[in-house]
């Protein structure tokens, strides 16, 4: 949670110090919680990765569009759009697919069953077009995966993958894009100056999402 004592209402660039610092938190938590690779089963292995491609391959689009459809800033729609444009030019659900595919983890009716009820929980929230909270999520979001992308491979290459495009590309590409959307939510704060939702519904996506990744990564 954020401490009562942050002033989430000031006008100025400090008023996502405390939401940046809260993810930085929540992530930091979520890596720590996870159990080293090599610890696992070669199922626990397969599963994490089938998990995570059955959540991101086709929805990270979707919220990533539901946070440009809500965006009311020109900020924050061109660097939306940028994200976007990339995720769709070089198509990286794709890449994704391959990875997955590659490492024998292609998501299995279970796989999408084990994620279902929180997936759709997210889905709910997106549904909203809420922008600040939204895009609060997905800055969550891209700086998780960016700090997951090395354990993923790790993943990968113990089950005998040497495919390494997917994660090659996030653990670069996804430290600006969470930069970006940080730029883009202070545009989205600072236009929303006189009518800016409370601080618990700023991060109710980021513990909404929080709870999805909990599901992908426990073993």
């Amino acid at each position: 949670m954020i401490p009562e004592s942050f002033d989430l209402l000031t006008p100025n660039r400090s008023d996502i110090a405390p939401i940046q610092a809260h993810i930085e938190v929540t992530i930091d938590d979520l890596l720590a919680s996870l159990r080293r690779p090599e610890r696992l089963s070669p199922e626990e292995r397969r599963g994490i990765i089938a998990r995570y491609t059955s959540v991101l391959e086709g929805n990270f689009i979707y919220w990533m569009t539901s946070a440009y459809l809500s965006a009311r800033s020109t900020a924050a729609h061109a660097i939306i759009q940028d994200n976007l444009l990339e995720e769709v030019r070089d198509n990286h659900p794709g890449m994704l697919r391959k990875f997955a595919i590659a490492a024998h983890a292609v998501p299995t009716d279970a796989d999408a069953l084990a994620v279902y009820r929180n997936l759709e929980a997210v889905r709910q929230f997106v549904s909203r077009l809420s922008s600040v909270p939204i895009v609060v999520m997905m800055a969550f979001f891209e700086g998780f995966i960016t700090k997951f992308m090395p354990y993923l491979a790790e993943l990968a290459g113990l089950q005998g993958s040497a495919e390494r495009e997917y994660t090659d590309v996030h653990g670069v590409c996804d430290i600006v894009h969470t930069q970006e959307l940080f730029r883009a939510l202070q545009a989205e704060m600072t236009l929303a100056e006189d009518a800016r939702p409370p601080a618990k519904s700023m991060i109710e996506g980021v513990e909404v999402l929080r709870t999805l990744i909990q599901d992908v990564v426990t073993t």
